[in-house]
């Protein structure tokens, strides 16, 4: 089984939003956004994003047999989860209090890692359910990449208020996905 066209692109949007608010965020705090703020943080994101499906399925692999028979409860599970918290966080009021340069350092990897845990989460729910990782973890880094690169470049423009919404936008599409997941395999 392999998740390509619309429900890739949905998937990987759902994943970027975290990233896009947070750039947002990060744009709102940096003084001037120079090419390089750009690069270092869509690279950085991107990258992330990329690395954590596969990290995700790697480690769903090894439980897959154990599992098969709940594997879309537990896809629905994770993909729900993931969805909820995405719009629990987007209804919180986030610090925007970073005193450095946020794209530099220890700070941009962990920015990294909690803008793409989500992905990891995401790799999991698709080695349980038997679809490959590396054509959608290269879509969904390179969407993560974009949409990091279009928040910092829009940042000054959008305001506090959409980043929210784009968070909250993320945790449906993600939501959705898992009931399609759960709704595919109980009609089988």
């Amino acid at each position: 089984m392999e998740i390509h066209g619309i429900g890739l692109l949905g998937l990987s949007l759902g994943l970027a939003m975290d990233a896009f608010a947070v750039s947002i965020a990060v744009g709102m705090m940096l003084e001037k956004i120079t090419p390089r703020h750009v690069f270092r943080l869509a690279f950085h994101f991107g990258l992330f994003q990329f690395l954590m499906p596969i990290v995700g399925w790697l480690a769903g692999g090894q439980v897959a047999d154990y599992i098969g028979e709940y594997d879309h409860w537990a896809a629905f599970a994770l993909l729900s989860y993931v969805g909820g918290r995405m719009l629990w966080e987007a209804r919180r009021e986030k610090d925007a209090s970073i005193s450095r340069d946020p794209t530099r350092g220890l700070t941009l990897v962990a920015l990294s890692v909690a803008t793409s845990i989500d992905a990891l989460a995401v790799g999991l729910s698709m080695a349980l359910v038997g679809v490959t990782v590396w054509i959608p973890s290269v879509v969904i880094g390179l969407v993560a990449a974009a949409m990091t690169a279009l928040g910092l470049k829009l940042s000054n423009r959008i305001g506090p208020r959409w980043g929210r919404w784009s968070e909250a936008g993320g945790g449906i599409v993600l939501l959705l996905i898992g009931l399609k997941v759960l709704l595919g395999h109980l009609a089988q």
